[in-house]
């Protein structure tokens, strides 16, 4: 019998990327596209639904390539938490001044809203106790708002589909406007069983979006993995090359796919604390251009600055917790990049690894392993600099939008030891904020033991060691690095219905790579 695959899509900031992955969770094939970012003005970020799909079909058929599509079994799609917007034909609709209706996606990242934020946050409403007590500005209410305030005529009077991009996804591929769970109830304050709260929508001015059984943000729900519709239709089958009627799973947001593909793996034999412990021991870190810290737990609990509870947003019938640093990746990219030295790095670099592809942070960590002597751990190297790493705000648990980065301890000097040093800061700062995170959960009733770690910077030995330092607890990393993808794929399996669960499906299709244990010596 010839082997069967899934297909797992994942939208991120900058980039869509595709794998072929098989009932065990391997991946085949992978492959990626860049897509374009716009900032026509301070803090806004925009992109465009109809790029973003091409890039999809792209990607698709190039991990395809050489399978018969009858051995395809189903489709699942992960995207970031950005706002789409299309008319009554399902055209793009402007998100910006410009009106190019190309560019009709307000990005995740986008803190345009960051009033409309406070705003809603100052109702005091009780909806708000679900994510965290404060709304943030990369939720979809205060976008929303935003839009309604300040392009009344040229988007919102035109819009009559607003999607979270992973429902959109789904919709262009079956045509269902069946939303996730995951994206509603995480961005929208919907909240099953009772759904929408009209007197929340109404306290902000936004009960019109409820008209027509809410048609414009969306009725009917269900749980991610589930099948939508009647699978691909012709046409989407065709911009995919696939097969007409492939199983196609309700979405997830990009970082609930991780979650997936990380923490429910088998850990016996690893030596674990979580092992012969229920799930809700573990916590995913989802690690990139930001960060997200999953938490899952039976019963709703709320945490001061963390969004949730969230019942179905990641595993069906449990209730999800997100913590989340909105700069990580991007920070440390800030810090390097920005720095003088930056060139003379690139060109050491260059000399060290000219054909092995290494890249400036494994060099970045060779360095700073030469200047510890071997003598003492890296991370005391850090003593005399610090770094307060929100320079995009603090998500969790401070939930604080408006806060701003710095930098103590700076002397005059400008060399690639500085450099390296402030590097080292940054990811101690950002590994503290972890911290701050799990110390927040704890308090509110989480009982967490063990890190579960995917996304780019896992690959970064330097942070995920100092995660586990700083944490106390041990790192899991993934045998699939691209642990995101194999979570989209699980959403595939599951519509399908080659796996009866998601339970079931990613404890089959994720699976332990790599335990980094914490130095316990650091911790006296």
């Amino acid at each position: 019998m010839a082997e069967v695959y899934y297909v797992g899509v994942d939208v991120g900031t900058a980039s869509v990327r595709a794998a072929l992955v098989t009932k065990e969770g391997l991946l085949r094939s992978s492959a990626e596209e860049p897509i374009s970012i716009w900032e026509p003005q301070s803090d806004h970020y925009v992109q465009s639904s109809t790029e973003i799909w091409e890039k999809c079909c792209t990607v698709v058929k190039n991990v395809t390539q050489g399978v018969e599509r009858s051995q395809v079994r189903g489709i699942g799609f992960d995207a970031t938490c950005s706002l789409v917007v299309l008319d009554h034909s399902f055209q793009p609709v402007p998100v910006n001044q410009d009106g190019d209706t190309q560019r009709n996606v307000v990005m995740w990242m986008d803190h345009r809203a960051a009033e409309q934020a406070v705003r809603i946050t100052n109702t005091g409403h009780g909806v708000l106790s679900r994510v965290g007590g404060v709304m943030s500005p990369e939720m979809q209410p205060p976008k929303l708002l935003w839009l309604k305030e300040n392009l009344k005529e040229s988007c919102w009077n035109k819009a009559a589909h607003f999607f979270d991009l992973p429902d959109f996804l789904s919709w262009k591929a079956t045509g269902s406007l069946t939303r996730s769970l995951c994206t509603l109830v995480c961005k929208w304050t919907y909240c099953p069983p009772e759904g929408w709260d009209v007197s929340f929508w109404t306290a902000i001015g936004l009960e019109d979006l409820l008209e027509n059984n809410a048609s414009k943000i969306g009725s009917v729900t269900c749980s991610p993995g589930s099948p939508l519709g009647d699978g691909l239709t012709q046409e989407a089958a065709a911009d995919l090359g696939l097969d007409p009627r492939t199983a196609v799973g309700a979405s997830l947001i990009d970082a609930h796919a991780g979650g997936l593909g990380v923490i429910g793996a088998d850990v016996k034999g690893f030596h674990l604390p979580c092992e012969d412990q229920p799930i809700t021991s573990r916590m995913a870190m989802i690690c990139g251009t930001s960060t997200c810290h999953m938490a899952i737990s039976e019963r709703p609990l709320f945490v001061p600055g963390v969004w949730g509870p969230c019942l179905s947003a990641m595993v069906p019938e449990m209730w999800l917790n997100e913590g989340g640093q909105s700069a990580t990746g991007r920070l440390i990219d800030h810090v390097v990049k920005g720095h003088a030295a930056y060139a003379q790095l690139q060109e050491q670099a260059q000399q060290r690894f000219p054909f092995t592809g290494e890249n400036i942070y494994n060099y970045l960590n060779s360095h700073l392993s030469l200047m510890a002597n071997s003598c003492s751990a890296v991370d005391l190297l850090g003593s005399s600099l610090h770094v307060w790493p929100d320079f995009h705000g603090n998500r969790s648990p401070l939930a604080d939008p408006t806060l701003k980065g710095m930098v103590i301890g700076l002397s005059l000097s400008q060399t690639l030891e500085d450099l390296a040093l402030l590097y080292l800061a940054s990811v101690q700062a950002l590994a503290l904020g972890t911290l701050h995170i799990l110390e927040a959960m704890k308090e509110a009733g989480h009982d967490i033991r063990t890190l579960f770690l995917c996304g780019g910077l896992s690959k970064n030995a330097l942070f995920v060691q100092i995660h586990a330092n700083a944490t106390g607890l041990p790192v899991v990393l993934p045998d699939q690095m691209e642990a995101v993808l194999v979570g989209a794929a699980v959403l595939g399996a599951c519509a399908s219905q080659d796996y009866s669960t998601i339970q079931e499906a990613m404890g089959r299709m994720a699976k332990v790579g790599k335990v980094v244990q914490p130095d316990h010596e650091l911790q006296r």
